[in-house]
């Protein structure tokens, strides 16, 4: 891919809708750790990094809406060096933890997170490589 200082550099890139844009990005850096790289207006959107990820937050507009009450229709997944120091920092910034951190059999300790705007979160640490196969999962494609 060519390289574009105006467009975060991850493959993939999330967009997420909040009902203000600035205190999205104030919260997300302040509970999970986000740092953000590019402001586009005063409150339209902002393009945030974490690691080599990325996640593009963006205002109500027109057909754009955050996640109702009750209601799931994504989920972010972010690796992260320590999930249980993570947890406690989102934790202590507000956000409702929906699960613990939990370690699983594919060698990830895990937790989920709604944030402020009701979007869902999976905060996720490696504890050891994990072969598919010996879990239940089948590798498709070698990496």
């Amino acid at each position: 891919m060519k390289r574009n200082r105006s467009i975060p550099a991850a493959t993939v890139v999330p967009v997420l809708v909040y009902p203000d844009v600035q205190e999205a990005v104030a919260w997300l850096g302040d509970a999970f750790g986000f740092v953000e790289r590019v402001r586009i207006g005063e409150n339209h959107r902002a393009q945030l990094k974490v690691g080599d990820g990325a996640v593009i937050v963006a205002d109500v507009r027109h057909h754009r809406r955050p996640p109702r009450e009750g209601e799931e229709t994504h989920s972010v997944l972010v690796r992260v060096e320590d999930a249980t120091s993570h947890c406690e920092r989102a934790r202590g910034h507000g956000a409702r933890i929906a699960m613990e951190p939990t370690d699983f059999e594919y060698g990830e300790r895990q937790y989920a997170a709604e944030d402020f705007a009701g979007h869902h979160w999976t905060f996720s640490e490696t504890l050891d490589d994990v072969e598919p196969e010996s879990w239940g999962g089948e590798t498709i494609t070698p990496a």
